[in-house]
């Protein structure tokens, strides 16, 4: 019996089939569709002696910035629920016993924070690293009518612009906010930063000072407060309300084009940029379609989104879709050394959750409060690190965490 075999033609054929269905699905598979799967906080119970330097910052520094929390929680009504922060009510004994220990006191510090708080490692999802970044307070210079070089409105929050908390229609979008105008009845985008600085506003919004910088004025709304010093003395102006519109770090238009790169785009290096071209300075700030108004403060520093007076070195801006005000947050990350350029120092501090911003978004992302001075702005405009956090949060809202499924003690 003869055996027979297929012809080579066959053979040809059969390869080239598997070969085209091979291209198609190798492009299938690299063109398919990805599912990215939305931030998530996850809470690991941890313990004190785990955090790296907790023994060595002085956390006594950081009561001033919790005392600043209490005022606010003292004003709530005591059942008012903060998330994994607890209630109202379970913050009365601390903020008792925290303004019982004073700033000098090392021992009684650690003892008090030890006592009412459990320390847990903060993920997202599976990442524990996470992105901080430095904000500082801006001061320019300004006149209270318009006169000579001062011709830029700083704008207060203008009478039309309608802010909803969409947090309070719908639980899945607690954080997130939009705002507009109203007109016929519907909600309509107000106008962007490139028709405010057209005149969109003018003579519908009250102006709080005149400035004669206007890279100084996108910086200030980018920060979210400022000094402004006047002939008649210092305005302290912070956050009002915002347009609406999406904030755009306009540093990555420079990465795009070349221009900077992404280990040299910097607060420094970006406003060198516009200063030296201040052609193309306009249209590139107005890529950022956000646009701040501020309103005149009669506190001693900037005010949070949480409403406490923020301190220097010890306040943090946090995503609040993520981490409740006013918790103690043990910060473990590095700072830009101002010495040494390009080398950094580790930066490991007992801070407190008191501000939000547009950039700030993630369950592991941290913005560091500064404060003001050269020094000040110097690192702000650095710090772009890697870090981790852990969430101090009260012993009694224990129960609260455990029903949220924290992973087990390690």
């Amino acid at each position: 019996m003869t055996r027979r075999f297929p012809s080579p033609g066959f053979l040809y054929g059969l390869v080239a089939l598997f070969g085209a269905l091979f291209i198609v699905v190798a492009a299938w598979w690299l063109t398919r569709p990805t599912t990215v799967l939305p931030s998530k906080l996850a809470l690991r119970q941890s313990r004190f002696a785990n955090l790296p330097g907790w023994r060595v910052d002085k956390l006594a520094a950081a009561i001033p910035a919790l005392l600043q929390s209490c005022k606010i929680f003292a004003r709530l009504p005591p059942a008012t629920d903060l998330g994994l922060a607890g209630k109202a009510a379970d913050w009365r004994p601390i903020c008792a016993a925290a303004a019982a220990v004073g700033t000098s006191d090392e021992t009684a510090a650690r003892v008090f924070f030890e006592r009412f708080f459990t320390p847990y490692a903060a993920r997202d999802r599976d990442r524990a690293d996470g992105l901080f970044t430095g904000y500082y307070q801006v001061s320019l210079a300004g006149r209270l009518t318009p006169e000579g070089r001062f011709t830029i409105p700083i704008y207060g929050r203008p009478p039309d612009l309608v802010t909803v908390d969409l947090g309070r229609f719908r639980s899945s979008l607690k954080g997130d906010h939009i705002a507009g105008r109203v007109s016929h009845g519907r909600l309509l985008p107000f106008p962007d930063r490139a028709a405010i600085d057209r005149g969109a506003l003018k003579g519908k919004a009250p102006v709080l000072a005149w400035v004669a910088d206007p890279i100084a004025a996108f910086f200030m709304q980018i920060q979210g407060s400022g000094e402004i010093e006047l002939p008649q003395g210092t305005l302290q102006v912070g956050y009002a309300a915002d347009n609406g519109r999406d904030y755009y770090a306009i540093g990555h238009d420079l990465i795009k084009k070349g221009i900077l790169t992404r280990e040299t785009v910097s607060l420094q290096s970006i406003r060198a940029w516009l200063e030296r071209h201040p052609r193309q300075a306009a249209p590139l700030m107005e890529m950022d379609r956000s646009y701040v108004f501020f309103r005149k403060l009669d506190t001693s520093g900037p005010v949070g989104a949480s409403g406490a007076v923020l301190t220097a070195r010890r306040s943090l801006a946090v995503d609040h879709r993520f981490i409740p005000y006013g918790i103690p947050i043990w910060l473990a990350t590095t700072r830009p050394s101002l010495r040494r350029p390009g080398e950094t120092v580790p930066l490991r501090r007992l801070m407190i959750a008191q501000d939000t911003g547009g950039a700030i978004r993630g369950p592991v992302r941290g913005d560091f409060y500064w404060g003001k001075g050269p020094r000040a702005a110097a690192l702000a405009g650095e710090m772009k690190q890697q870090g981790r956090y852990w969430l101090l949060l009260p012993k009694a809202a224990l129960a609260k965490v455990v029903g949220a499924k924290v992973a087990a003690r390690s």
